[in-house]
């Protein structure tokens, strides 16, 4: 499972506060803090208004720079602010996001082509979020088959299929998971990802719907989630649903995380 450590985002209160007084002591802990507890990338996402937003990032990226090996995964809706901060990464990372929306592929792709960066891709167009699993698939298909007309191999893309809230649309865990196994069937080498805690929005006691959506979606051929790496009870699921699903022989990895003490009860 890849993990994209979720906690430095300007629309998390407490780092908003922290990006706003430019502590960079804080910034900094939380990142090692995520790596530590085995994220793949630890995303930057400034949530600044857009006139200094490109500042913000410098100094975000910076900062985890300074503390961290694992590369950065570049979170902005601006597409040239995603380009004008690669330069700034010291190893190729990801760009979270580009989606099927005018000037969003034709902007980072050319840029990425013929680089090792990865890219997370919305199942999202002109006509907005779809609803239903079967065209979330199909835009899915129009961005890989957009991402390999620039040299992008299939394993670089991260295809996100843009999980709706439970709270207004009951089946929306059903159309995500069905997408899943459309791309999954149609492209194997695509990685799926999730913002997943956007299921939960609005309703109470938002980890037990989080845990539970990523078990099925993980089950379902997810690879991929956005998520606070430094949460142990989702750091239970990770590692009890991949345990279940037959890749963890005798349970070694789950062992290892519970003696390592990432899970919530830890050994004496």
């Amino acid at each position: 499972m890849i993990i994209i450590g979720e906690k430095i985002n300007g629309f998390i209160p407490k780092t908003l506060k922290a990006i706003e007084a430019r502590d960079g002591d804080y910034i900094k802990e939380i990142a090692l803090a995520q790596q530590e507890c085995g994220a793949d990338f630890i995303d930057i996402c400034a949530g600044v208004a857009p006139e200094v937003e490109m500042e913000t990032m410098e100094w975000l990226i910076g900062l985890v720079q300074e503390v961290c090996t694992v590369p950065i995964s570049l979170d902005s809706s601006d597409p040239q602010i995603i380009v004008n901060c690669i330069p700034l990464c010291s190893q190729p990372g990801l760009i979270n996001s580009v989606s099927m929306e005018e000037g969003k592929t034709g902007t980072v792709f050319p840029v990425i082509a013929d680089t090792d960066w990865k890219v997370v891709c919305l199942t999202c167009n002109q006509e907005g979020i779809p609803d239903d699993g079967q065209t979330k698939f199909a835009i899915a298909r129009d961005i890989v088959a957009c991402a390999r007309s620039y040299g992008i191999a299939d394993d670089r893309v991260y295809i996100d299929p843009l999980v709706t809230t439970l709270g207004t649309k009951s089946d929306s865990m059903v159309s995500f998971v069905e997408a899943i196994e459309l791309i999954r069937a149609e492209f194997p080498e695509v990685h799926i990802t999730s913002g997943l805690s956007n299921i939960s929005y609005g309703l109470p006691y938002r980890r037990g719907i989080n845990m539970q959506f990523l078990c099925l979606t993980m089950n379902a051929g997810m690879d991929s989630a956005i998520l606070d790496p430094m949460d142990p009870y989702m750091q239970s699921v990770l590692y009890a649903t991949n345990a279940l699903k037959g890749n963890d022989p005798y349970c070694m990895e789950y062992l290892g995380a519970y003696r390592d003490g990432l899970l919530p009860v830890k050994p004496e």
